[in-house]
């Protein structure tokens, strides 16, 4: 899929001029057909309004801190999140965040990128829907140092010499970089030093290499954004009419895309287009229908979990990450649990609320993985087992360990197999390094292939299955 097919500007104007004509006449819907497309809309516009809930609460200091950073600041995460992280749901524990969000209407951004030494990276950059429209990377652009222009929609200029153009399809730009890292002191400062060469500045301030240094200015702190409450949760609470003002506040300086004009004409229907929305113009039956739209809105997101794709061995996967086109289900989906995913090429994210028989796993009792003797998860830079509670959140346990991986030492069975324990208590002894704590109550699994084999066994073609989780005798 790609956001800039030739001819999208023209595609999109025409889909904006038919959603206004429509608005301009509308055939008043019924409360059920008010109702059906209210639901379509709300799961439609819900990356987006996800995306700025996110933006606002990671941006909102004055200065770059822990897991936050101003407007066009680098968060430059010098260790793993730990069990408190809230801004974003689903993070690892295997790489060191580097992460930026900047406004590429307004004028480009230039990102520059050191020479990695042959460690594995990754920079995908998100657009305000979500998708992924350009991700360098060891994978895609090697190694070595890079410097990119990021422009913004309907943004013509001329690019300096020896830079890359990446167009956004939107103003809303997310940086969110990955760098491989163990864990230990001695990688932490050597990752450290990588991401303190990582830079994004406007165009308008670069001077070349070499040049002088882009001093940004503090950052806005706004006292009214909610910077305790998960950011789904803010966004699930927001009534419609509050949902839809926003969404047609953002679709204005974030186009849709030109394959979503049906949407548009629909979204015209309920009052809603780019730039402009009033709740004054829904009637009674219209508004009745809108009230319960939230609900059932966020109750299909997640009701979507369980028929995304068929269980194999207890876990349930996409290859349809980070380009989703008009799949707006999956899209939403993902935003809900795993907002940031990369492309399947990248990352693929097999996930399981449930051991093979079907049951939902429960931290009172023991479970195992095996896997037989080589034929762990293949992946050309790492693969990796994380915990998480019901809420898709690190779980807190008195190792700190959230994660087991292609990094740990597992105590092997005689015949060079592995078995990962997961359970509430520490089993002690040899299997310690084996162990992958649980809590007490309802938890959730995810299984990370970073950069999965292309060849068989591959998890991209089914030649290599997860492991089902099964209990322990």
């Amino acid at each position: 899929m790609s956001m800039l097919n030739v001819g999208r500007a023209a595609a999109i104007g025409a889909a904006v001029w038919m959603c206004g004509s429509a608005l301009a006449s509308p055939a008043t819907p019924s409360e059920q057909e008010a109702l059906a497309i209210g639901t379509d809309a709300y799961i439609y516009g819900y990356p987006l309004v996800t995306m700025e809930m996110t933006r606002r609460v990671m941006t909102n200091v004055a200065a770059p801190e822990a897991t936050r950073a101003p407007m066009g600041q680098l968060v430059r995460m010098r260790e793993y999140p730990n069990a408190s992280f809230r801004d974003v749901t689903a993070p690892n524990a295997d790489t060191l965040y580097t992460t930026g969000w900047m406004d590429v209407g307004k004028e480009p951004w230039v990102l520059s990128l050191p020479d990695m030494n042959d460690r594995y990276y990754l920079m995908p950059m998100l657009d305000g829907w979500t998708n992924v429209f350009e991700v360098p990377g060891k994978r895609t652009t090697g190694d070595k140092a890079q410097t990119y222009v990021i422009t913004g929609p309907g943004w013509t200029g001329t690019i300096p010499q020896g830079m890359t153009e990446y167009k956004s399809p939107t103003s809303m730009v997310w940086l969110l970089g990955r760098i491989y890292c163990t864990g230990t002191p001695e990688d932490y400062k050597a990752v450290h030093a990588l991401e303190d060469k990582i830079t994004i500045q406007p165009l308008s301030s670069w001077s070349g290499a070499g040049g002088k240094a882009y001093t940004p200015a503090p950052g806005k702190v706004d006292p009214s954004i909610d910077m305790k409450t998960a950011v789904r949760e803010q966004v699930n609470a927001l009534s419609a009419e509050k949902y839809f003002e926003l969404l047609a506040k953002l679709m204005k300086e974030n186009p849709p895309a030109a394959a979503d004009a049906p949407m548009l004409a629909k979204l015209a229907k309920i009052g809603v287009t780019p730039g402009q929305f009033s709740a004054g113009s829904w009637d009674a039956e219209t508004a009745k229908a809108m009230q319960q739209v939230p609900k059932l809105g966020v109750e299909k997101i997640m009701g979507a979990f369980k028929t995304a794709a068929k269980p194999i061995n207890g876990w349930v996967f996409t290859t349809k990450t980070g380009e989703y086109g008009t799949d707006y289900l999956d899209r939403a989906l993902i935003t809900a649990f795993g907002l940031g995913a990369n492309r399947p090429k990248d990352a693929v994210y097999p996930t399981s609320e449930a051991d093979a028989s079907g049951k939902p796993y429960d931290g009172t009792k023991k479970y195992v993985i095996h896997f037989d003797k080589g034929q762990m998860p293949p992946a050309n830079a790492f693969w990796s087992i994380t915990m998480y509670d019901a809420d898709f959140f690190f779980v807190n346990n008195p190792l700190n360990r959230y994660t087991v991986s292609s990094r740990s030492k597992f105590k092997e069975n005689a015949d060079g197999s592995v078995d990962v324990i997961i359970q509430n208590e520490n089993p002690g002894g040899d299997m310690e390094p084996n162990w992958l704590p649980s809590p007490k109550g309802r938890f959730i699994l995810m299984l990370r292939l970073y950069w999965p084999s292309e060849t068989p066994p591959s998890i991209l073609d089914g030649t290599w299955k997860p492991p089902a989780a099964v209990l322990a005798k």
